[in-house]
């Protein structure tokens, strides 16, 4: 018993540490967001007086605007897209019999070890004779492409976990392939579609590099986190609670997102535990 309470209050401590050093930056980014302009502080320093004008001038000054608007497009057609591909991938590799099925799953996995960095180039001249580059679907298409590799794999798991008692009666009460993904597997791997959602969302909207090469000129396709880029840089020695608040500006839609997709992801548990 003294073993196991000391073992508890360990594991309690070592977890308030990692969220302090997780939380420490968040927090210290949003207290020089709110500090009067112009003071320089670091650190976990609480301002005398709270202000909004940093967020104001960052707005103002940066064209986040555009950019938000541009990101969340990019963000939500990818999500989109590459969740209703692995779906459709995920389901079939895991229940359906096809020639070259172990081949091209590896194949299609391949693609979760090779660095996008290293694609690039070929992606920039490929884009630019095609004349997409300076586009929205210049970050569109590769995001799905990479995208679908992961979502896949997590689709093919998911669904080989549900595949059983329970699709053979389906499939015994006479319904097709659609039929069992659509009314019975769907509903049941819920919880799996939003948390790769959730992921996906979450890596499209940070991705900076696609961005930055094949999105260089055109302003109105530029994504939030390329314009924080270039707003930090054009402020470079400015004022740190103007560029506090920019960071902020762009974060914060991620952590809207995150919060939305979490209350779901819960409650598609829960109804999938009741279903179970």
């Amino acid at each position: 018993m003294i073993e196991s309470r000391v073992e508890k209050r360990t594991i309690y401590v070592v977890l308030l540490g990692a969220s302090f050093i997780a939380i420490y930056p968040l927090v210290s980014i949003v207290l020089l967001a709110l500090n009067e302009p112009g003071n320089r502080i670091s650190g976990f320093t609480i301002p005398e007086s709270i202000t909004l004008e940093n967020f104001y001038t960052a707005w103002e000054k940066g064209g986040f605007s555009q950019a938000l608007r541009s990101s969340a497009i990019i963000a939500v057609t990818v999500v989109a897209a590459s969740v209703a591909f692995s779906v459709l991938a995920g389901y079939a590799f895991a229940t359906m019999r096809f020639p070259f099925k172990n081949t091209l799953f590896v194949v299609l996995v391949a693609g979760l070890m090779l660095p996008y960095e290293a694609l690039i180039i070929p992606l920039f001249f490929g884009f630019r004779d095609w004349g997409l580059i300076d586009t929205r679907w210049a970050t569109i298409l590769p995001q799905i492409g990479f995208s679908v590799s992961f979502g896949t794999f997590w689709m093919r798991a998911t669904f080989e976990s549900l595949v059983g008692s329970t699709v053979e009666a389906a499939r015994l009460d006479g319904a097709n392939s659609w039929d069992i993904l659509q009314k019975v597997l769907l509903p049941l791997a819920r919880p799996a579609m939003l948390s790769l959602a959730a992921l996906l969302f979450l890596f499209t909207w940070n991705d900076f590099l696609l961005a930055l090469v094949l999105i260089p000129q055109n302003e109105s396709a530029q994504t939030a986190p390329l314009a924080l880029s270039f707003f930090a840089g054009q402020r470079r020695g400015g004022d740190p609670s103007v560029i506090a608040a920019a960071a902020l500006l762009v974060a914060l839609p991620v952590l809207v997102m995150y919060v939305i997709l979490q209350r779901r992801f819960i409650r598609g548990i829960a109804v999938g535990a009741e279903k179970g």
